[in-house]
């Protein structure tokens, strides 16, 4: 791996998929969803979507789904759904509280880069009791491009006042992945529902299997 951890000024962590694990949950909410007015949800469809601000997802579902499809009523619908099971809980991935605990101890800062909006993502990191780690959480509000524009990963390096050739970011998406690479950031990705293509793989310094691999490399320096 080409980085070295003590040459990192700062690591920029994605959200769903990475600290929270909640594209699972949000796949099978939208095919409870669509199923209850009769559609099916694809794996494609849900492909093209992770890792996209919601305007995005909204319309690419919308036009996937074809004009007979009720979006106002799916929306709704599904809405609830997702709120009902993060009120029950907000799951996190293996092996971040073991991470972040790490780079805090390294004195290296972090920062959150979401699609997900400031109240959502807020709300997420807060009740996770993940949020005291983070020196900037950068959301879908604080910018007027979303992934797979750099412009997430590029207000997060200058909010936390260092070099974007100096940030290790941590993705699950292809999205995201081009969005990190594009600010210029070192880029990790660790799959959670999407793997590593040819192409996002070649956009990548590394592709690992889970966060406690990532907290390996800084360990061994």
């Amino acid at each position: 791996m080409p980085f070295r951890p003590d040459q990192l000024h700062a690591v920029v962590f994605d959200m769903d998929g990475v600290l929270i694990d909640s594209e699972a949950l949000y796949l099978k909410a939208a095919r409870t969803t669509a199923q209850e007015f009769g559609f099916i949800f694809s794996d494609d469809l849900h492909q093209s979507i992770v890792g996209s601000p919601q305007e995005i997802c909204n319309k690419k579902i919308q036009e996937a789904m074809g004009p007979e499809f009720p979006f106002v009523d799916y929306d709704r619908l599904y809405s609830q759904m997702v709120v009902a099971e993060f009120d029950r809980e907000i799951p996190i991935k293996p092996g971040v509280r073991e991470l972040l605990s790490l780079l805090s101890t390294l004195e290296i800062p972090t920062a959150v880069a979401t699609s997900t909006g400031r109240n959502l993502a807020n709300d997420h990191l807060s009740r996770a009791e993940l949020s005291p780690y983070f020196r900037r959480i950068i959301t879908r509000d604080d910018v007027s491009k979303g992934k797979p524009h750099p412009e997430p990963y590029l207000l997060a390096a200058k909010t936390l006042g260092v070099d974007p050739k100096f940030c290790l970011a941590l993705e699950d998406s292809h999205n995201g992945v081009r969005s990190a690479h594009g600010a210029g950031m070192q880029t990790i990705m660790v799959p959670d529902m999407l793997p590593a293509t040819e192409e996002i793989s070649g956009l990548c310094i590394a592709v690992m299997d889970g966060l406690h691999k990532v907290r390996e490399r800084f360990e061994v320096n």
